[in-house]
């Protein structure tokens, strides 16, 4: 789960890290008051949206704040479109109105989740802002799970990318905070770019990102609060609620399936058939027949799917009790809507029967592949 920049920055903030001042506002009748609290002749305006690269798309500007209210007003309420969105953009919902930060340098710091080490990595960089990814590349210093890390750690870090001074250890400061705030919130990733250093060797935090374990979010009900749901795919979000592990796609051929690697398995299969799925989705191994429906009527609801492929491999899961979910949502589509099953393992012989009897038997097949090969010259012919 990703925050907002002013989400991100409050975080930091109340453990120890200065951010710019500033106010968000969510409605042009706001603006003058943040003006009148931020009292500066110039101002830093950012559109609040789940995605980078915004300054590349006018959605970060420096305005003298006689300049504020106009370019504000023109940005509320439209969406976005940065090398980051697709084509229809993000929703730009809330504005972040801060002061500027007189800075003598630019860094980049960051607390990253490392799969492969299997450990947190702090990484630090002596060039930030828009050209990170030209600039020179990050110094690494893997955390020890057990150890931890410690500012003096965080002091050499700083000397790796040139400090000096007391700069050195403000920076030992810094990180020892940053990598204490990403184990409390469970952060995947926390990122500081760009760290302003000051004239007076302390560091400001000119733009923050945060993004959280969603596995973890159970014991984070206070940032479970901060999600915004507008900025997320809207069948994602509708999927995530009802509990459903989901992730649309481009194609046009929906995929109900239990377990993630049978998902996949089944995305492949179709793409090698030369059709396209429109989505993973994987209802789990100790699924219901209601969850089963839900799953259906979300894959049914989207315009662009033109067959659903139904594939259970039955374990834990009975393949009668699939059956049961297909028929209680089939009946409420709107629209026709080609269903391919391929039910094997724990009762299919009573799963496909009712199916059968429910009206819904269609393409019903043991195979796999064929099972992908129909759902393909559904979609094409449809």
């Amino acid at each position: 789960m990703r925050l907002h920049e002013y989400q991100a920055k409050a975080l930091l903030a109340a453990h120890g890290i200065a951010t710019p001042p500033g106010v968000v506002v969510t409605q042009a009748g706001e603006i003058d008051a943040a003006l009148r609290k931020l009292a500066g002749t110039q101002c830093v305006v950012k559109a609040q949206i789940h995605a980078g690269a915004r300054g590349k798309a006018g959605g970060v500007r420096v305005l003298a704040a006689d300049e504020v209210a106009d370019y504000a007003q023109g940005l509320l309420g439209t969406r976005l479109v940065t090398p980051q969105t697709t084509s229809d953009g993000l929703p730009v919902d809330r504005l972040l109105i801060e002061a500027p930060v007189a800075a003598v340098s630019e860094l980049y710091v960051a607390c990253a989740l490392d799969r492969g080490a299997g450990a947190r990595v702090l990484l630090a960089g002596k060039e930030g802002g828009m050209g990170i990814e030209e600039g020179a590349k990050p110094v690494a210093h893997v955390i020890d799970t057990v150890r931890g890390f410690s500012p003096y750690q965080g002091r050499a870090l700083g000397r790796a990318i040139g400090l000096s001074g007391r700069a050195v250890a403000a920076f030992g400061d810094l990180t020892a905070a940053l990598v204490r705030l990403a184990t409390t919130l469970d952060a995947m990733l926390i990122e500081i770019n760009p760290l302003m250093l000051r004239e007076d060797g302390q560091f400001v935090a000119g733009d923050a990102k945060i993004e959280i374990d969603d596995n973890a979010l159970f014991r984070q009900p206070a940032l479970e609060a901060m999600r915004d749901g507008r900025q997320g795919d809207a069948k994602d979000e509708e999927a995530r609620e009802r509990g459903l592990q989901y992730i649309a796609l481009d194609g046009d051929i929906g995929c109900l399936v239990n377990g993630a690697g049978l998902a996949m398995a089944t995305m492949d299969l179709i793409a090698q058939a030369g059709g396209r799925p429109a989505n993973f989705l994987d209802v789990g191994g100790g699924t219901t027949a209601n969850k089963v429906a839900e799953a259906l009527t979300l894959l049914a609801h989207d315009a662009r799917v033109k067959v659903v492929l139904v594939n259970i491999f039955g374990g834990i899961v009975r393949c009668d009790l699939i059956a049961e979910g297909l028929l209680l949502a089939a009946s409420g589509f709107g629209r026709p809507l080609p269903i391919v099953v391929r039910l094997v393992g724990t009762r299919e012989t009573e799963g496909r029967q009712a199916l059968a009897d429910g009206g819904l038997l269609g393409d019903v097949t043991q195979s796999l592949e064929q099972a992908a090969a129909l759902a393909v010259q559904r979609a094409q012919s449809s």
